[in-house]
């Protein structure tokens, strides 16, 4: 497979880092004293908003998005290299409304949802309106394995009905969090990937609860990886994604990108966390990047081949 930049792939890389230079970096400051000013961790500071009129009105919105309809239509391969570079800031992705679990969670309505459930949830997380939340890890299972959730979804007439906890649920202490997909065992008694089923869940239905934030490390993370609990929860029957038993091959077709979104991320963070940075707020990869003696093989061999495609 051909690895390198394509055209679009480059004009977008090169809005991106004058938007990170001119907006996102000298930022971010400003968004921790917004936040500290509050004495709420999970306060949305104003900036966020001004940076995302700035970033739309240069057209880095929704860059995730790989259908036309929706956002530029760019392929994985060539979104990859710009959730890297937002990747470089905890401010950048959310500017961008590139935000896991939102990203996930858009495909997800664009590719499985309804005309309804496209208007009511998806142009507005497309918008930058409201956020959401995906619900699958539970606290009593190996959750990495789909088949093995227990979360009830039951059928009562035209509503379902859902019974169970949830934990680490990115985002649903974001203050415009306003959605779950959620993902729960419909069914059994069918095949092992055909028992489960996702629905949407509004934030406010009786008999759902944030019970907690959950610390990683010690460290209670902005927005929330929280537990919930789900009480007889009733939703309408229409809420469905797809039809029952479709679940497990949703979650497939959702975690895919996600995984290369959420590694490019990781390395651009990683990046400027490693490295020292020059004058331009970046480091040569030639120098900074093989040079340092704390590197090891793996890095300097990935950081030559960076070097290389810079290059």
């Amino acid at each position: 497979m051909d690895f390198a930049y394509t055209d679009r792939c480059n004009e977008y890389r090169t809005k991106l880092l004058a938007f990170m230079d001119e907006c996102i970096y000298p930022n971010e400051a400003l968004y921790e004293e917004q936040i500290a000013a509050t004495g709420n961790p999970n306060h949305q500071p104003a900036i966020i908003e001004e940076l995302k009129i700035e970033a739309r009105s240069r057209g880095l919105w929704n860059l995730f998005h790989p259908h036309e309809q929706w956002g530029p239509g760019l392929t994985n391969a060539e979104y990859a290299p710009l959730a890297e570079i937002m990747g470089r800031s905890p401010i950048a992705s959310e500017s961008c409304n590139c935000s896991a679990p939102d990203t996930g969670n858009m495909e997800v309505l664009t590719m499985f949802g309804t005309p309804d459930q496209q208007d009511t949830w998806l142009r507005p997380l497309l918008a930058g309106e409201i956020r959401s939340a995906f619900a699958m890890t539970e606290p009593d299972v190996a959750s990495s394995d789909a088949t093995n959730i227990e979360l009830s979804i039951e059928r009562d007439g035209d509503h379902y009905v859902l019974n169970g906890r949830k934990w680490w649920i990115s985002g649903a202490m974001h203050p415009n969090c306003q959605i779950f997909i959620v993902m729960g065992k419909s069914d059994p008694a069918a095949s092992p990937h055909r028992q489960q089923s996702q629905i949407l869940v509004p934030m406010g239905t009786a008999g759902l609860t944030v019970v907690r934030p959950l610390p990683v490390f010690g460290y209670f993370d902005q927005e929330g990886h929280v537990e919930l609990r789900f009480e007889n929860v009733r939703v309408p029957a229409s809420n469905m994604l797809a039809t029952e038993g479709d679940g497990f091959a949703i979650s497939q077709a959702r975690l895919g990108p996600g995984r290369i979104h959420h590694c490019m991320r990781s390395i651009g963070a990683s990046g400027r966390s490693a490295v020292p940075r020059s004058a331009s707020g970046w480091p040569s990869a030639a120098t900074s990047w093989t040079g340092s003696p704390r590197l090891g093989s793996t890095s300097r061999w990935c950081a030559c081949s960076r070097s290389r495609r810079r290059g």
